[in-house]
C-alpha cells in the first residue's frame, strides 16, 4: 500500500496551517524568527509551501506558539482547552501564564510577596491592565501613587514610568494583561542611584 499521496497531502496543508496559527496569535514573521532562531525567509517559504516542513523546523515553531506538534501537522485535536503552563518565580513574584501564544495579548495571574522594595518605576512600549483579586496593590504611575483593593482595576500606557507591588506587609494577588510590547525588556525610567 502506497501512503505517499496521503503524506504529500498532509505536508501540503502544513504551510497554510502555520500561517493561520501565526496570524491568529497576532505574531509577525520577524517576531517568530526572533523566538525560534529560524530566518524570516525560511519561515516564509514554509508558510507558502516552497519548503518542506521538518522536525528541525516544526519543533521550535510549536514551542514558540506553545502548541503541540500535532496541531501544526493537522492531527485531530485532543479537546482539552486547559492551559498547563509552569509558574515563573522571580524576586518574590510568582507569575502563572494564562495564555499560550506569543506575540498577542498576554495574561498572567500574579502573586507577589511583600519585600520592602522601594518603587523603581520603569517604562516600555505598550498598554497594561491590572485587576486585583486579593490584598492591596500599590501602583506608582508617573506622579500618581494609588492603592487598589480586591475587585479594583487599573489600565495605563506603559510608556509612563510605573511600578506596582504589595501595599504593606501582606501578599497581593492580581491579574495582569499586556500586549506583545510588554514582553520586551523594561528600560529604566531614571538612572539608579548609587
Amino acid at each position: 500500500m502506497n501512503d505517499e499521496p496521503a503524506l504529500d497531502s498532509v505536508l501540503d496543508e502544513v504551510g497554510p496551517r502555520l500561517r493561520r496559527i501565526r496570524r491568529d496569535r497576532g505574531a509577525t514573521l520577524g517576531a517568530l524568527s526572533e523566538v525560534t532562531g529560524i530566518s524570516v525567509s525560511t519561515l516564509s517559504r514554509l508558510e507558502s509551501g516552497q519548503r518542506k516542513p521538518s522536525l528541525e523546523l516544526l519543533l521550535p515553531i510549536a514551542r514558540a506558539h506553545q502548541v503541540p506538534l500535532d496541531e501544526l501537522v493537522g492531527a485531530p485535536p485532543v479537546g482539552d482547552p486547559r492551559v498547563r503552563a509552569k509558574p515563573i518565580v522571580r524576586h518574590g513574584r510568582t507569575m502563572l501564564p494564562l495564555t499560550r501564544q506569543p506575540g498577542g495579548l498576554q495574561a498572567y495571574k500574579v502573586v507577589q510577596e511583600p519585600s520592602g522594595q522601594q518603587p523603581d518605576p520603569r517604562t516600555h512600549e505598550g498598554y497594561e491592565w491590572l485587576y486585583v483579586l486579593s490584598g492591596k496593590l500599590r501602583l506608582v504611575l508617573g506622579e500618581h501613587d494609588v492603592l487598589l483593593g480586591a475587585g479594583e482595576a487599573a489600565e495605563f500606557d506603559t510608556r509612563v514610568p510605573h511600578w506596582f507591588g504589595p501595599a504593606g506587609e501582606e501578599s497581593v494577588e492580581f491579574l495582569s494583561l499586556f500586549g506583545p510590547q510588554g514582553e520586551r525588556m523594561h528600560v529604566r525610567a531614571r538612572p539608579k542611584q548609587s
